[in-house]
């Protein structure tokens, strides 16, 4: 369990790095790409507006502005699981850090073993 909650850790640390590294958002849908929207339009991304426009839709969605909330929504969780996993219901508790794993599961490091 112990390398379960320190790979997870090091996802969301992953996770945060990339956000930043990133053209600030929010990001918005046109019809030819996505752009980031601080006062000027700048390009983040370009694709064929006939056959990529649920990709465009996608794109801007995911700007790193969702991407923070999601991680502080998910480093909240990990620390109160890693709070309650010794004193409240520690089978539950390693289901709710399971299930978070999941979501990186494609990233390397992760163990199947880990799966909820």
């Amino acid at each position: 369990m112990d390398d379960l909650v320190r790979w997870l850790g090091e996802q969301l640390d992953e996770d945060e790095r990339i956000a930043k590294a990133a053209t600030p958002g929010p990001w918005h849908a046109r019809d030819d790409g996505v752009v980031s929207d601080d006062g000027v339009h700048w390009p983040v991304a370009y694709t064929d507006a006939r056959l990529g426009s649920a990709d465009v839709v996608h794109i801007s969605e995911h700007d790193p502005t969702r991407l923070f909330n999601e991680i502080t929504f998910k480093c909240k969780l990990h620390a109160w699981a890693l709070n309650s996993l010794r004193r409240e219901a520690p089978d539950q508790v390693e289901m709710v850090i399971r299930l978070i794993a999941e979501t990186y599961r494609h990233r390397p490091g992760y163990r199947e073993e880990w799966r909820a």
